[in-house]
């Protein structure tokens, strides 16, 4: 049997330079042989008209479209079939995905990684983020807001731009040319504390070398290792035994970024962090992590918020909330679960990521959120709750408008 393919999966945000960056690739490939899938919204795939012009694959060959949606969601199972047609009908080196500009990238990496017919034939090589150095400014650069990327149900362009980031082995900061140099030095910073172990390359007109994009990087055990959860077990090592605890991380930094690490082991009020959530201040860029909210449903909530965009999720019962005999079992086969004696596995860990953010008064806020002895002792289920009450369920807390 023959050595799995690679592949080499290409995202951004509409306009970033992924389709310029393809054609680079396919004109500079040198002894490679390249197949080609791209994905566009519509009826008329356009990106997959502008590669085959510049290719010798012709589209119902080398080049594989799949149109009028998404190769992450919707067209999830013509992506599959798509792939292992071209594994099984042509002899090429290497696989190169691109993404339409409101897919992302993790979905379509588990494709190659889980056990389907398409992971028996091919591995991941890399993941590559395009990035339009301005529209990333624009949105994360001092009072910067990004809006929604595509139509009124798609989520903001601040959550593609960043999970894009956070989960590429390489990043490209492409359009230099639109931003001034402390810009683009800000947006790198910015880039390198998302995606702390990443390739990082600035150029203009996606001028990349082909090698670079090429190269195996991608480790599955390390491809969800973004910036927010290394700081959390960097700063779990250093936390108190109380859990009461934040460390403010401070790299090699000159335009201001930094992240806040906050632990604690008191449930926050449901409004008081609803409230506080509505008023984050726009130099927190990214926050992520597990909250504790006193509800009467005792579930564990991951908080998401990426610029202008918040989100809560109720992802299911804490462990301590179960039967004993499901707890012991739990607790067995994690090892390293972090439990307290009194409130077991309940507890909030929190990462914010920002430019110039006033980590004191962050802190201070949270804490504010908290529950005050009087309340500790009253019936949590009282509170009024603005959160969701089923697992799997979401609250949109704020998001720019359309």
């Amino acid at each position: 049997m023959r050595d799995p393919i690679p592949v080499t999966i290409l995202s951004g945000s509409l306009g970033a330079g992924k389709t310029t960056l393809l054609n680079r690739l396919l004109a500079d490939a040198g002894d490679r042989d390249v197949a080609v899938l791209v994905n566009d919204m519509g009826d008329i795939n356009v990106d997959a008209e502008l590669v085959s012009q510049n290719t010798d694959l012709a589209v119902e060959d080398g080049v594989t479209e799949l149109s009028n949606g998404c190769i992450c969601c919707e067209l999830q199972d013509d992506l599959e079939t798509a792939v292992v047609r071209l594994a099984r009908d042509r002899d090429f080196d290497h696989l190169v995905v691109e993404a339409s500009g409101i897919s992302e990238p993790r979905p379509v990496a588990r494709l190659f990684t889980t056990g389907s017919q398409a992971a028996a034939r091919y591995e991941v090589a890399s993941v590559v983020a395009v990035v339009d150095s301005r529209q990333f400014y624009d949105a994360f650069g001092d009072d910067g807001v990004a809006t929604r990327r595509g139509d009124s149900d798609a989520r903001p362009l601040s959550d593609l731009l960043v999970e894009g980031v956070e989960f590429a082995t390489h990043v490209v900061l492409n359009k230099t040319d639109l931003v001034t140099p402390d810009e683009l030095d800000a947006v790198e910073e910015m880039v390198r504390a998302l995606r702390p172990d990443a390739e990082v390359v600035r150029t203009e007109h996606s001028d990349v070398d082909p090698d670079l994009v090429f190269e195996r990087r991608y480790d599955p055990e390390t491809a969800d290792d973004a910036g927010w959860k290394q700081a959390l077990e960097v700063g779990h090592d250093e936390a108190d035994h109380d859990g009461a605890d934040h460390d403010h991380a401070h790299p090699e930094t000159v335009y201001g970024v930094t992240s806040v690490t906050y632990r604690r082991r008191r449930p926050f009020h449901p409004q008081r962090l609803y409230r506080f959530l509505t008023d984050l201040p726009a130099s927190v860029v990214r926050s992520k992590g597990t909250c504790w909210i006193a509800t009467g449903d005792d579930l564990s909530y991951t908080l998401g918020q990426a610029g202008p965009s918040v989100r809560m999720t109720a992802a299911g019962p804490w462990i301590a909330s179960l039967p004993e005999f499901e707890q012991d079992a739990y607790r067995r086969n994690r090892s390293n679960l972090d439990w307290d004696d009194e409130w077991g596995d309940r507890r909030t860990e929190l990462v914010l990521i920002g430019r110039g953010m006033d980590e004191d008064a962050l802190v201070a806020a949270l804490d504010d959120c908290l529950l005050t002895d009087d309340e500790m002792a009253a019936a949590w289920d009282d509170f009024e709750n603005p959160f969701p009450a089923d697992p799997g369920d979401d609250v949109v807390v704020t998001e720019p408008s359309p």
